[in-house]
């Protein structure tokens, strides 16, 4: 049998003081950031009030379709690209395609009612909010835990580019912090995940293996109930569409290579990128992806702590996806807020943070260098989540203790 999340015992360690100053700078740096490429126009208008080609104006071309009564035409890639060509004032080599399922055109329409910029800002901002809400929660600790969301890289790549890191990371971690509690809430999270549907394939394995039904059940009648309004509101042309366009847009980034391989961060690009040919690619991504889905089932059948399970499910989701952006790197943040709170709790291991500044600086590489560095980072975390958990395959470890504490019985998670 699986064994069962258990629920959390407090956090009792204070926060490091190098851990907490690196994290500060870094939060001030991202902030100072964001604040130069605003007033230096360098973000989403350049000093000519142009619009700045980036993937955000999809989403509001998308969403201008849905207002205009033609949802199904924000997958026709020639007709989107009118729509951006119109609000940015200026020409851009490529297409920024619309490729969500249908669902996901209710926030683009939604976005698409205001002016570009400010749907820009408001969008960026309103999908940080729960993304810090879930690394607070993480963590266990209030200043410290938005500290560290903030000062993540990866931040500075979904924010200027108006991407939905911020999303993906919030229900991610959202369905792993509320499953040992509130199982529920949990599935509804993992079933709004389904707009991103690259890293739907191992948690319905694993929540199989840990025999966790009222979480996949809850999920799967989430991603039903979305799919039945998004066809009551858009008609079955809009799922037409999204299934016809859907073939163009794997053969374009994933077998010619239209975007360059260095953007992508998954081992397939990897091998592309460094000259591999599509069918080795495609054989090193299945073997490391059949390995990474054996290793967490037989994890989530094992008594390993369950803040270690999810890190674990959550770096999983990066290395098992061929479509993987920087942006999408944000995710690697609810695995490093679990190895945190683990550290908090009980003691950091003498090279764990060194490994995690060394995957940050890693990451921090992709703005200078231009290089697929997210493969690396994403292994460095992954390999202390495993080194945390010891020898779990062979010797099953003692179950946590229950805190009889406020917060557990709020509904924390396992550390």
């Amino acid at each position: 049998m699986a064994a069962s999340p258990s629920v959390v015992e407090p956090v009792p360690s204070r926060v490091p003081p190098a851990l907490f100053n690196v994290c500060f700078v870094l939060c001030v740096l991202n902030a100072a950031f964001f604040a130069s490429v605003w007033l230096s126009g360098n973000w989403i208008h350049d000093k000519a009030g142009l619009g700045i080609p980036t993937d955000f104006v999809n989403v509001w071309a998308a969403g201008r379709l849905v207002l205009e009564g033609h949802p199904a035409l924000a997958y026709d890639w020639d007709i989107q690209r009118q729509i951006e060509l119109a609000v940015l004032k200026q020409d851009f080599p490529g297409y920024f395609a619309w490729h969500y399922p249908p669902p996901f055109l209710f926030v683009a329409a939604f976005l698409a009612q205001f002016p570009y910029s400010v749907a820009f800002v408001g969008w960026v901002a309103a999908s940080l909010l729960p993304y810090l809400a879930v690394m607070r929660a993480i963590v266990g600790r209030a200043a410290f835990g938005v500290i560290l969301a903030i000062g993540l890289p990866m931040v500075l790549s979904n924010g200027i580019a108006g991407q939905n890191g911020f999303l993906t990371a919030s229900l991610i971690g959202g369905t792993l912090y509320l499953l040992p509690t509130r199982k529920i809430l949990s599935g509804i999270c993992l079933g709004l995940l389904t707009y991103k549907p690259q890293y739907g394939f191992l948690f319905p394995i694993v929540l199989i293996a840990a025999t966790e039904w009222t979480v996949f059940f809850s999920a799967a009648a989430t991603a039903i109930a979305l799919a039945f309004v998004s066809w009551l509101a858009f008609g079955t042309d809009s799922w037409l569409a999204f299934f016809h366009w859907m073939p163009r847009f794997s053969q374009d980034f994933l077998v010619a290579g239209k975007v360059p391989w260095w953007k992508m961060q998954s081992l397939f690009s990897m091998v592309r990128y460094l000259g591999g040919g599509e069918q080795l690619a495609w054989a090193c991504q299945w073997i490391l992806t059949a390995a990474v889905a054996t290793t967490l089932v037989t994890m989530w059948r094992s008594k390993v702590r369950y803040s270690l399970k999810a890190a674990a499910l959550a770096a999983g989701t990066l290395l098992t996806t061929p479509y993987l952006f920087m942006y999408d790197m944000m995710v690697l943040a609810i695995p490093v807020a679990f190895l945190i709170r683990t550290g908090l709790a009980r003691g950091f291991l003498p090279y764990e943070l060194p490994l995690l500044a060394v995957a940050l600086v890693v990451l921090m590489s992709f703005m200078f260098l231009g290089q697929p560095v997210g493969l690396a980072a994403t292994l460095i975390v992954g390999g202390l989540i495993l080194r945390r958990a010891g020898r779990w395959w062979r010797h099953a470890e003692p179950a946590p203790v229950v805190a009889a504490s406020a917060g557990a019985r709020a509904g924390s998670v396992s550390v």
